[in-house]
This record gives C-alpha cells, sequence and structure tokens, in this order.
C-alpha cells in the first residue's frame, strides 16, 4: 500500500508534524517524522491511535431510541431492562448477525478499531440451547468479518436472577447457563475465533448477581489467560442488594473473595466509596466506563478524578450502542464531573493541561489492557490501526497539537473522521464504511421484521 503522510500525527512519545507512516503486514514497519510529502504518499490531516471500545452489547443497537418513551414512575435502569427483555425474545441469530454488524460499522466510522463484545444471548427464542453451543459467537464472528473490526470476545455466564443464586425469571431464559452448558459455549465460542487473524477470547461473569461466588470461582478457573470482565456497582439497587445478601458492597465482596488484577474489567464500578475507589485502583483493574449509556439509564456518575489519582486506569465502551462515539463518551465523562463539581476542565493535570489529551490517552491505555493487548500507540512495529481527522473541517481551523484533540472532543458540530484503517486496510473512506450500503440493508430487513 502507499505510505501514509499526516500533517499531525499523536506518535507514542506525543504529537510530530509531517509524519509518514510506511505499513507492511498489517503492522507500522517504519515512521518518519518532519519530513515532506512525496507523489507516492496518500495524504491527510490527523492521524490518532483507533481507540478500544471495552463494552459492547451489539445487539441492542436495534433497540436505540425506542425505550425514550416515559413508563412508570420512576423510570431507571430496571424499567428499561425490562423493555429489552421483551425485545430480545423477538432476535434470531440471522437478526444478530446485521445488528452486530452495523454496529461494528458504525464504530469503525466514529474512531473504534477494537471491540469486547460482552455476550450473554446464548439461547434459543424459547431458552433451549442451540444444537451448536456456537451458534451465536458464529454470527458475531461473522459480523466482526464483514466489517474489519478486531474482536475480544467475552461470552457471558448468567445463571441466576439476583444475589444469592435465585432462580432465573422466564424473561431471562435465553442468557441462562449452569457452569457445564457455559463451557460448552466457551469452548465453541473458542473454535469460531479461528476464524479471524488476531481475535482474542476472554470470558464475563455477568454480574454478582448473576453468578454464585462459586460460580464465579469457576467462570475464572475456565479462563487461565485473557480478559476477565464483570458487570459490577452500575446501580444504587444493586448495592443494597449485595449489602443484604452479604453485608459488603459490590466491589467490596469482589476485591476481598476473587483475584482481581490486571486482567479484569470492572464495567461501570459507579457507585463506590472512597476506600473502594483506592483499593480498585490498587488492584490495577481497568474500570469499564460508558459514560453515555450510565447517563441514559440515569445510572450515576464515576468517580474519576479519585480513581485517577489513586494510580487507576480506565477503558469507554459504547455498552448499550444507544448513540455509538467514542469522542462524545469522553465528552460526556468529563461533563459528567463538571456538572458535579462545579469545575472546569476536571481530567486535566499538571502533566497534561489538555482535557481532552488525557481523557483520549487515558482510554488509549486503559482500554489496551482492557482487551488483552499492549499498549495501543502508533508505534514502528503496532497494529496500523489509524485513525484520520479532516484537518480542513472549521473545527479544527488553525488548530495544532493539542487544541486537535481539544476541539474534536469539545467543539465539533459535524462528523470529523474521514478515514479509518485496521491493520492497513482501509475501511472507512469519507466517513463511511466501505461496505455500509449493503451492512445497512442488511440492518434494515432485520429491523423491519423485528418492528413489524
Amino acid at each position: 500500500m502507499s505510505p501514509l503522510w499526516f500533517r499531525w500525527a499523536l506518535l507514542e512519545n506525543g504529537w510530530a508534524t509531517d509524519v509518514r507512516l510506511r505499513i507492511s503486514g498489517g503492522r507500522i514497519a517504519r515512521i518518519e517524522t518532519a519530513v515532506a510529502a512525496s507523489a507516492e504518499d496518500e495524504r491527510h490531516g490527523v492521524a490518532l491511535p483507533g481507540m478500544p471500545n471495552v463494552h459492547s452489547h451489539a445487539f441492542q443497537r436495534a433497540m436505540a431510541g425506542l425505550t425514550e418513551v416515559a413508563g412508570r414512575a420512576g423510570d431507571n435502569f430496571w424499567s428499561w431492562r425490562e423493555l429489552m427483555y421483551r425485545f430480545v425474545e423477538r432476535l434470531d441469530p440471522q437478526d444478530v448477525e446485521a445488528v452486530a454488524a452495523l454496529a461494528y460499522a458504525e464504530m469503525l466510522e466514529s474512531g473504534y478499531t477494537h471491540v469486547a463484545e460482552f455476550h450473554y444471548l446464548h439461547n434459543d427464542q424459547d431458552g433451549r440451547p442451540y444444537v451448536n453451543p456456537g451458534e451465536m459467537a458464529e454470527r458475531i464472528v461473522a459480523a466482526t468479518h464483514a466489517t474489519g473490526i478486531r474482536l475480544t470476545f467475552l461470552p457471558v455466564l448468567y445463571a441466576h436472577s439476583n444475589f444469592g443464586g435465585a432462580p432465573p425469571l422466564a424473561a431471562q431464559r435465553r442468557f441462562i447457563n449452569d457452569i457445564g452448558r457455559f463451557a460448552r459455549v466457551l469452548e465453541a465460542s473458542r473454535g469460531a475465533l479461528r476464524a479471524l487473524e488476531d481475535a482474542n477470547l476472554g470470558v464475563a461473569p455477568h454480574s454478582l448477581r448473576a453468578v454464585t461466588p462459586e460460580e464465579l470461582g469457576e467462570a475464572v478457573r475456565l479462563a487461565p489467560a485473557g480478559p476477565i470482565h464483570i458487570h459490577v456497582a452500575e446501580q444504587t439497587k444493586e448495592v443494597d442488594d449485595c449489602l443484604a445478601w452479604s453485608r459488603q458492597r459490590p466491589v467490596e465482596w469482589l476485591l476481598e473473595h476473587a483475584p482481581v488484577d490486571e486482567r479484569w474489567c470492572l464495567v461501570h464500578a459507579t457507585h463506590m466509596t472512597a476506600e473502594e475507589t483506592r483499593r480498585a485502583a490498587a488492584s490495577g483493574a481497568v474500570a469499564g466506563l460508558c459514560p453515555l449509556t450510565e447517563a441514559n439509564l440515569g445510572d450515576g456518575v464515576f468517580p474519576g478524578p479519585e480513581f485517577l489519582d489513586a494510580g487507576g486506569v480506565y477503558g469507554i465502551g459504547s455498552d448499550s450502542n444507544v448513540l455509538i462515539d467514542p469522542a462524545q463518551e469522553l465528552r460526556t465523562l468529563e461533563y459528567g464531573q463538571r456538572l458535579m463539581r462545579r469545575q472546569r476542565n476536571v481530567f486535566a493535570s499538571a502533566q497534561r493541561a489538555s482535557t481532552a489529551r488525557r481523557l483520549y490517552e487515558e482510554a488509549l491505555a486503559g482500554g489496551g489492557r482492557a482487551l488483552g493487548r499492549d499498549g495501543v500507540t502508533l508505534r514502528q512495529g503496532a497494529s496500523a490501526d489509524i485513525v484520520s481527522l479532516d484537518a480542513e473541517r472549521l473545527a479544527l481551523v488553525d488548530r495544532q497539537a493539542d487544541a486537535l484533540l481539544d476541539s474534536w472532543i469539545f467543539a465539533a458540530r459535524e462528523p470529523l473522521i474521514d478515514c479509518v484503517w485496521r491493520r492497513g486496510a482501509k475501511l472507512v473512506v469519507a466517513g463511511a464504511h466501505v461496505a455500509r450500503e449493503q451492512l445497512a440493508a442488511n440492518y434494515r430487513r432485520a429491523l423491519q421484521k423485528l418492528l413489524a
């Protein structure tokens, strides 16, 4: 492929100008800085490392916009969940593939190049296991293959409706597995992933309310390597129920009873005490933050500055996929803190005065760890996962270095991403995925059937 030349590039050691990237075998083979563009170069404005998406339920993209109508008094996560349960009853494997493929294309178009799919839709519509335990995994793999995004696949163990091994609800029948059946799903998923070049397999106990302590231990033992993700402390009711069950709060219980370390991603971890925040940071686990979904569901605001000050790391995820946009995730993360604290530039630091620069680089580092990758940067030898911003757009007029990121995250009214490469393959051109037309047609057919 032609070398890529950028006026600005955010490299491993910071911003550089007039940068040429030579790609070979899907990796950055050589980086040249302060060089004039040549006739052979493909020229672009601003290069950024592609963002990892630490938490996605792809099928929920089909629900976006359908739950913004008042229900019973006190609408919250739990009333939203009831609507989600009713929606999921209608999905067949072909629907899941079509919806996931469009979601993954939108992720690439918005700057995500790697997704962790937290997948718990394992059973048929009547709750019986598919004859092929890997049926749904194969659908996610097919969606990944159609779009080119990198996949970390996280089969979910979901066994109970609440703490202490409460029996599952009828509406949860498509999610439910015992540990034996889950082991078969996990092994079938491993086989399905062999069709992808650089996919990664982890495991996801859904939450402390959905597995017993014994099942949590078994799930962890089934994953001697790879990431371990779990929902924890997303809502205050979850905290109250956990206290009633164990006399401990969810994060407190998890840190004392599970081998939480750098392999773990604590998804949401919204409701933590100061001591839990300090201990979670010290564990090395990544906080998987999903600010748009957390705001949409009214979950609460993560104690971000305290967690970072204690040495914690975080990544961002699109979760319910109500709106897929890492720039807006980062903006919402910062704005939530501003509203809570009545301050500005909360995530900026003495070392990184640019709020967007710190938000972006922290999310790259934490996201990479949560998805089982080394540092996510533009450096020689790294995977050529590159996002380019169109420097000719009005939001970036005469911007340089950190001001480019600040203007994109906080001040851009129109999409600024023009191209995205994954392992050197150009998957997004002029802001649109190269297969968008076909993927959108498949999605449209699926939605017309589901919503008929």
